[in-house]
């Protein structure tokens, strides 16, 4: 993602590649079914009256607004390094009554104090890390979760489908490529994120996803 330095020369991948496009992200979101998948990520979350929720990589804000519509009363903020993202993410809480709160900032580096959280959710965002940002972010997680608290994730699954020959091709992006399920999860592991886990896989118009959990 390639960012305005919001803190310190820091960058980042917009939404749709590049920021000109980013109009075109929640029409392209809608297209692909992602809206579907927010919800299947909502249900695992299992989330309850009165807890915390963090969104990390928040984008304009569609898995809080679906959260919102859905209920149950909770206390939701939605980070991004984004701001013209979080400026749309805002304006639809706004025109909902949706209190959620948008704040700009890096995964890497939570505005949120030790143990604050009862759920962190991620939608499509961390394949967008490299390596050792991916690393920060998780640390990150674990650091603002609240013991017993959870992780919940879906990202696109980069595991390379096979050709007619029965080989496996390249993806395309090396991001995407180190987006696989053992790769996650060993990262969770790392992190120091417990009980790692893949809890679902599937595919949609744009290829396969996964599931993933952890806990604090």
């Amino acid at each position: 993602m390639t960012e305005t330095p919001a803190r310190g020369q820091r960058h980042y991948l917009p939404a749709m590649g590049k920021h000109w496009l980013l109009p075109l992200y929640d029409p392209f979101t809608r297209l692909a079914g992602v809206g579907r998948i927010h919800k299947q990520l909502l249900d695992r979350a299992d989330l309850r009256a009165g807890q915390r929720v963090l969104e990390i990589g928040c984008g304009t804000g569609n898995l809080l607004t679906s959260l919102g519509r859905r209920g149950p009363d909770v206390d939701a903020v939605g980070i991004d390094p984004d701001p013209a993202a979080l400026r749309r993410a805002r304006r639809k809480a706004a025109r909902r009554g949706l209190p959620i709160r948008y704040e700009q900032a890096f995964a890497g580096e939570l505005p949120l104090p030790d143990a604050d959280v009862d759920r962190v959710l991620s939608a499509f965002m961390l394949h967008h890390l490299d390596e050792g940002e991916r690393l920060r972010a998780l640390r990150e997680v674990r650091r603002v979760l609240r013991p017993g608290g959870q992780l919940h994730i879906v990202d696109v699954d980069g595991t390379p489908p096979e050709d007619a020959s029965g080989r496996g091709r390249k993806p395309r992006h090396p991001l995407v490529a180190a987006s696989v399920p053992e790769r996650v999860l060993a990262a969770l592991a790392e992190a120091g994120l417990t009980n790692p886990t893949m809890t679902g896989r599937d595919t949609f118009r744009f290829g396969a996803y996964a599931f993933y959990r952890a806990e604090r």
